[in-house]
């Protein structure tokens, strides 16, 4: 009868110490908190009014075109620049043409009613290929009127522009047929990054 209690003791005790063990391991206070972090990116979104922009036709020397858009920011994001790139193609229809027509066709102006601004005035199509004016530039300063140039999310900007095919007082003979093809990109830019 002794070996038994024993042996039952003796098992008890193990038992006993497996569960502290095991039970110790897990006997303190513990806390856990998860952080979910989301990142999104804002879009720029420039869009045009599907009005035709540029649709010149039957021009003889001394006509002027004037011609309306908008350019509005459909994006989350403040667009800071809008550069204007110009493209053209002339289709010289006799192939006479002496010099490129581009340099007939004059933009007088190009105004942003918006910002008060005026990003081109008085050059040709030919020389401002070589240009990338700004159109939502504020470069007039008014102390009354303070506001950035740029174009904020929602917001849209009207233009004007005009065109003039040049009478130069010479013969243009040789333009009479041809066509322009006139491309406008408006290419928008983010200002730079900000700490959040």
């Amino acid at each position: 009868m002794k070996l038994k209690k024993q042996l039952s003791l003796a098992l008890a005790s193990s038992v006993l110490g497996v569960a502290l063990i095991s039970g110790g391991t897990y006997a303190y206070f513990s806390d856990q908190e998860v952080s979910s972090n989301s990142f999104a990116a804002g879009t720029l979104d420039l869009s045009m009014n599907e009005t035709a922009l540029i649709e010149l036709e039957n021009l003889k020397p001394g006509d002027t075109m004037m011609r309306e858009f908008n350019l509005a920011n459909d994006g989350s994001l403040k667009i800071e620049n809008v550069f204007l790139e110009t493209a053209y193609s002339v289709n010289d229809i006799e192939n006479n043409n002496a010099e490129d027509y581009g340099k007939h066709i004059k933009v007088n102006f190009l105004w942003n009613w918006d910002q008060e601004s005026e990003p081109v005035f008085e050059t040709t199509l030919y020389d401002l290929q070589q240009m990338d004016p700004d159109v939502v530039k504020r470069d007039i300063w008014d102390p009354l009127w303070e506001q950035e140039g740029g174009l904020d999310s929602e917001e849209s900007h009207d233009f004007w522009v005009e065109f003039e095919f040049v009478d130069n007082d010479a013969d243009q003979n040789m333009y009479q047929g041809d066509a322009l093809s006139l491309e406008w990109t408006f290419n928008a830019t983010q200002g730079d990054g900000e700490e959040k």
